[in-house]
C-alpha cells in the first residue's frame, strides 16, 4: 500500500500542458492596445472622409488644375524659384562657411565682425530683408557710377536678400559641426606640420560632414518656400506667375494648388536626394 504525502507541491502547469525546456523562455504574451486600435480607425475613417471630400468637391476645380499644371507661365515661375533657390544656397554656403570659421577664429575682430553679421540678419525677417534691397536705390542711387535701379532688378534684389539671409543660418550650422569635432584632431594635425586651411579641408570638416549635412539639407527645403517670399518684389517666382493668372482668370485656389503640388514634387526630389547624401556620409 503507497502513501500519498499530502505536503507534495501540486503539479506544475507546465507539466499538464506546454513543457518548458530548461533554457526555453517562456512564451510572450502581446498587450492588448485598445485605445491605440480606437485612434487608429478613428484616424484612417477620417483620413477617408477627408480625401473624399476633397476628391469629390467641384469646388477645387481638378480639371482646371490639370490644365494650368504645366502651363508655360507655370512652368517659367517654377524654373525662377529653382534657380532662386540653387544661387541663394550656393551663396549661403561659400559665406556661412566663412563667417563660421571667423566665429571660431582666435582673432577677437573676426569673431565680432561675424557676430554681428549673423546676429542682424537671423534677427530681422527675410521678407523685410528682400523690401529693404529692393529699395536699395533710395538709399544711394548711383552705385559705381549707375543707376541703382538698374542694377538692383528683382533678380537682384531676391538673390541679395535669400542668399545674404540664408549665409547666417548656414554659419551656425557649420559652427556647430566644426565643434563637433574634438579638440585632439586639431591639436594632432597641428603636431605634424599641416596648415590650419590644410587642417580645415582634411581633418575638420571630412568628420564634421554628417553633423553638417542634415541640417543644412532642411535649410535647403526651407529656402525653396522661402523664395515664395520673392512674389512681393514683383519677382516672376512660381508664385508670382500663378498670381498673375489668377489675376486674370479669378481662379485662384486651382492655382493655388499648382502652386502647392510643384512645391511638394520639388521638395520630395531634395528630401530623397539629402536621405542619399547623409547615407554617403555616414559610410553607410
Amino acid at each position: 500500500m503507497t502513501i500519498q504525502n499530502s505536503s507534495a507541491a501540486p503539479p506544475d502547469a507546465t507539466s499538464q500542458g506546454h513543457k518548458t525546456e530548461p533554457n526555453e523562455e517562456p512564451p510572450v504574451i502581446p498587450l492588448r492596445h485598445p485605445v491605440r486600435n480606437i485612434l487608429t480607425v478613428l484616424l484612417v475613417a477620417s483620413v477617408i472622409i477627408v480625401g473624399y471630400s476633397v476628391a469629390t468637391n467641384s469646388r477645387f476645380q481638378w480639371l482646371t488644375v490639370l490644365e494650368y499644371l504645366f502651363n508655360p507661365q507655370i512652368l517659367t515661375g517654377l524654373g525662377n524659384t529653382l534657380v532662386l533657390t540653387v544661387v541663394g544656397m550656393v551663396i549661403g554656403i561659400i559665406l556661412g562657411l566663412l563667417l563660421a570659421i571667423m566665429r571660431l577664429s582666435s582673432t577677437k575682430i573676426a569673431q565680432l565682425l561675424a557676430g554681428a553679421y549673423i546676429w542682424f540678419f537671423r534677427g530681422t525677417p527675410v521678407l523685410v530683408q528682400l523690401i529693404f534691397w529692393y529699395n536699395f536705390g533710395a538709399l544711394y542711387p548711383r552705385i559705381f557710377g549707375l543707376q541703382a535701379n538698374d542694377l538692383i532688378t528683382p533678380l537682384t534684389a531676391a538673390i541679395l536678400g535669400l542668399g545674404l539671409n540664408q549665409a547666417a543660418y548656414i554659419a551656425e550650422v557649420v559652427r556647430g559641426g566644426i565643434i563637433s569635432v574634438g579638440k585632439g584632431q586639431r591639436e594632432a594635425a597641428q603636431a605634424v606640420g599641416m596648415t590650419p586651411g590644410l587642417i580645415y579641408r582634411r581633418i575638420i570638416l571630412p568628420q564634421a560632414m554628417p553633423a553638417i549635412i542634415p541640417p543644412v539639407g532642411n535649410e535647403f527645403i526651407t529656402l525653396l518656400k522661402n523664395t515664395s517670399l520673392v512674389s512681393v518684389i514683383a519677382m516672376a517666382d512660381l508664385l508670382h506667375s500663378a498670381q498673375l493668372i489668377y489675376a486674370r482668370t479669378y481662379e485662384t485656389i486651382p492655382l493655388l494648388i499648382v502652386v502647392c503640388i510643384w512645391y511638394l514634387v520639388v521638395t520630395t526630389v531634395l528630401t530623397l536626394a539629402q536621405g542619399r547624401v547623409e547615407r554617403h556620409f555616414a559610410g553607410r
